[in-house]
């Protein structure tokens, strides 16, 4: 039997008009060691959905696994945390070529449209806040100013439940929603972090922008 609130995914009553007209849920993995930092730490999935604030349908997916230029061989803490295996990114495009053909997929869902205002949403301020930008700043590669703002939902799950999380699993449960998939894959956690999402727009929260550069 569906837990309560996936048994309600349609119920859209409580729904408030919100600033943004899509959420686009963004969570990178990279490459990682047990117990130190890698340096340069390198993002090596790159996944994305396009949630429809009203419909609350995702709409699209964009999801490119990236080949590290640095640390080239990934670590096995990194295989078995993640799931990415070497072949996953071996002759995969660097971050340039996904980073290019991420904003081609913006264009393509019409997303750069001033009419159809987004803002990403992640788990936590790490992806945007530290990781892609310590990449880019590595590489010297620029900044599309789209990614300088987002929604840590950490944030207005903490308001709304008034306690705040450690991370994606205790909002699932809190909110009484399975986890599905893998933990700590990139495309996995985006569709967890989605459902949290939706879950909260169908009980009345409004999202405003928690982070930006």
């Amino acid at each position: 039997m569906a837990s309560g609130s996936d048994a309600n995914l349609h119920d859209t009553n409580n729904l408030q008009p919100q600033p943004f007209k899509y959420f686009l849920v963004l969570d990178f993995e990279a490459t990682c060691e047990n117990g130190r930092t890698i340096v340069p730490q390198e993002i090596i999935e790159f996944p994305v959905l396009k949630i429809n604030a009203v419909t609350l349908q995702t709409e699209s997916v964009f999801h490119q696994y990236v080949q590290p230029k640095v640390h080239q061989q990934l670590t096995p803490f990194c295989t078995e945390l993640t799931g990415i295996i070497q072949d996953m990114v071996d002759g995969q495009p660097y971050i340039e070529e996904v980073l290019e053909k991420f904003h081609t997929w913006l264009v393509e869902n019409d997303l750069l449209n001033p009419e159809n205002k987004f803002i990403f949403v992640t788990c936590g301020d790490w992806d945007l806040k530290t990781m892609l930008t310590s990449q880019l700043r590595y590489f010297g590669i620029n900044r599309a100013p789209y990614f300088n703002k987002w929604i840590n939902i950490k944030k207005p799950f903490s308001h709304h439940t008034n306690e705040y999380p450690k991370g994606m699993m205790p909002m699932l449960k809190k909110l009484d929603l399975t986890h599905e998939g893998r933990h700590h894959s990139g495309i996995d956690d985006c569709k967890n972090i989605g459902r949290i999402l939706t879950e909260l727009l169908r009980r009345g929260v409004v999202f405003k922008p928690t982070g930006k550069l």
